[in-house]
């Protein structure tokens, strides 16, 4: 339900996390949607206060004190007798109130799926479409023994699991083998021990009766549309739409306080508004202005404990989230150094460090979680973890999210149980026009330029890419807001929730260091001109405030290029941004650093130097 922005000149927007409760306030302010103010609380939905609601209205409470002194006005109030006032009575209540929520470990699923590669991708695509962490994936052809896959269902005790396999019209077997797997299972839900484990089934039609006979009487059965009714086709829409409101009705009854919360989420009209999953409102805001914009996203959110890498790609607007729940900056920081290996981290590192000591400070930032770096040579460590945290992610994001697996091919059976089957990436550099980060690292890196050095160095932009981070974690807040006010959100997402860091630049081909890479002549608002030649392997940041545009004129030089139709000359408006404009000729496909520490430090101090990450003194 979309409402006319007259009647949502107040709204309040929560986000409950696992360890905060964040509240925003958007108000219609002359002639637009603003985020106005902010406040947060403790998140209270453990043990002593075991009531979600508390932390919800503790952090309204600090918004409703922070309008009175911003308004000077002692009769603003949000809530009465604990609830929230809708409809608004002039001071006193507000238009809407909406809510996402990853409070209790979020939504956890397991999926499965006949071929490992095949339909087993497509139920892990919709399960994390729908903001779910999927603990496994278990598949006819993945491996293990059955006892093995009954086990691991048994031990996980995920939220609900959804079962895919088959086309429409093809073989029931393998299916009906995967149901009876999880029927031997008995598997008991995470919260809550007086209902059965909600089972979704959105595998061959056909196949509905056998998989009724063996799990009904085991599992809330609840049937959906086939989500790969043919090899060449996708439907996850209905299977999404399942989860979600399995969502509601199990997972969030079952947490203390949400059936309170869940009455209070409403529109002007007093309708419901459902409470999201907080990754799936991050992806409906991300989704929200690719369309609004008709341009292709990646957006980052780099935690303690997962990274989640969103997208949007293709004129069809293809939405897909991976969840890397091995990589983050604190609980998982171990297996970043694990996965990525050690020689990865230290080549960003632009100084020698004992191996023993940096293996130190990762192991103290998984057992202080909370700590952030107090010497300037930790936040080095930390920002260089950070890139191959994000780079690994954005890998195993691109893996992912690829055109179908196994369509207009031939194939025999062999073949099709093969793990080795694949589909190409829909991801593509070239056309991606907005880049966001969000998380502390990038969100509250001391430096501006810091955030811009982490983007580039783990995505390696190519072409034109503009940068942006999210301010103060607001992306959840609007994507459950895109449901009532697609205007709002999309507002408030590019006025206040965007802090526009500038525009890279990178020419993409091999070249050769030293010899000439691009020609850029940019011509900047105030009237100076930026006109340089710059070989091969540079950086160069050009200031250019935010809010701004500078025309450019570029030449790419050998065997580079400058966009997806292979140009080796562009006139383009490059946006400004609190850092700038970055130009780099250091190479894609693949970009290289030198493996000597004697040549690799000088030039790492030589980029960082230019992007002003640091204080000359550590770069000296």
């Amino acid at each position: 339900m979309q409402y006319d922005e007259k009647r949502l000149t107040r709204i309040v927007a929560t986000d409950c996390g696992s360890t905060t409760t964040k509240a925003i306030l958007i108000e219609w302010v002359d002639g637009e949607f603003r985020q106005t103010i902010r406040g947060e609380a403790p998140t209270t939905v453990e043990a002593p206060l075991n009531d979600v609601t508390k932390g919800v209205i503790n952090s309204t409470q600090e918004l409703e004190e922070l309008a009175r002194i911003k308004y000077n006005n002692p009769n603003i109030k949000f809530m009465e007798n604990g609830e929230f006032v809708i409809p608004r009575r002039g001071d006193v209540g507000v238009d809407a109130y909406v809510s996402t929520s990853s409070a209790g470990g979020g939504l956890q699923m397991m999926v499965t799926g006949v071929v490992a590669s095949m339909t087993g991708e497509s139920a892990e695509r919709a399960a994390l479409g729908a903001g779910a962490i999927v603990m496994d994936l278990i598949a006819s052809n993945d491996k293990r023994m059955n006892h093995e896959k009954i086990e691991r269902i048994r031990q996980l005790r995920p939220d609900m699991i959804l079962m895919a396999g088959g086309e429409d019209g093809g073989t029931v077997k393998h299916v009906v083998e995967m149901a009876e797997l999880v029927a031997g299972a008995d598997p008991k839900p995470r919260l809550g021990s007086s209902y059965k484990l909600p089972v979704i089934y959105a595998g061959n039609k056909d196949a509905v009766s056998e998989i009724k006979n063996t799990l009904e009487t085991k599992v809330d059965l609840i049937i959906a549309d086939n989500i790969r009714p043919k090899l060449e086709t996708e439907n996850l829409g209905p299977a999404r739409d399942k989860i979600h409101d399995l969502f509601m009705e199990h997972v969030m009854k079952q947490a203390p306080g949400y059936n309170k919360l869940m009455e209070w989420t409403k529109g002007p009209d007093l309708e419901a508004v459902p409470i999201m999953p907080t990754p799936a409102a991050v992806g409906n805001i991300i989704q929200a202005i690719a369309k609004d914009e008709t341009i292709e996203v990646v957006g980052v959110d780099i935690g303690g404990a997962t990274t989640d890498v969103f997208s949007v790609f293709t004129e069809e607007f293809v939405f897909n989230r991976t969840v890397s729940a091995n990589l983050g900056m604190s609980y998982s920081i171990s297996n970043v150094l694990a996965s990525a290996k050690l020689e990865n981290i230290l080549r960003w590192v632009p100084f020698d460090i004992d191996e023993g000591a940096l293996r130190n400070m990762i192991k103290n930032k998984m057992i202080r979680p909370t700590t952030i770096p107090a010497l300037l040579e930790e936040l080095v460590l930390e920002q260089a973890i950070a890139k191959e945290a994000l780079r690994l992610a954005f890998k195993q994001h691109k893996e992912f999210a690829s055109s179908l697996k196994g369509m207009q091919k031939q194939r025999d059976i062999s073949e099709a149980f093969s793990q080795s089957a694949s589909g190409g990436s829909i991801v593509n550099l070239m056309t991606l026009a907005l880049l966001v980060g969000s998380g502390g690292v990038l969100s509250h890196a001391p430096r501006r330029h810091q955030s811009v050095m982490m983007m580039i160095d783990a995505f390696l932009p190519e072409g034109v890419t503009r940068l942006a981070v999210d301010s103060i974690f607001m992306m959840p807040h609007l994507g459950v807001l895109s449901e009532i006010s697609v205007k709002a959100a999309t507002e408030v997402f590019r006025k206040d929730c965007l802090v526009y860091l500038g525009t890279c630049v990178a020419p993409v081909g091999k070249g050769k260091a030293g010899k000439l890479a691009l020609s850029a002549k940019i011509e900047l608002p105030d009237g100076t001109v930026f006109n340089e030649d710059i070989n091969y392997g540079e950086m160069r940041l050009i200031p250019c405030a935010a809010g701004t545009k500078a025309k450019a004129t570029l030449k790419a030089h050998g065997g580079l290029i400058l966009d997806k139709d292979k140009n080796r000359e562009l006139e383009i408006d490059l946006h400004g941004g609190v850092v700038g404009i970055v130009l780099d000729t250091r190479g894609r496909q693949p970009f290289t650093l030198p493996v000597e520490a004697s040549l690799r430090v000088p030039q790492l101090k030589k980029w960082m130097r230019e992007l002003k990450a640091y204080p000359e003194d550590i770069l000296s």
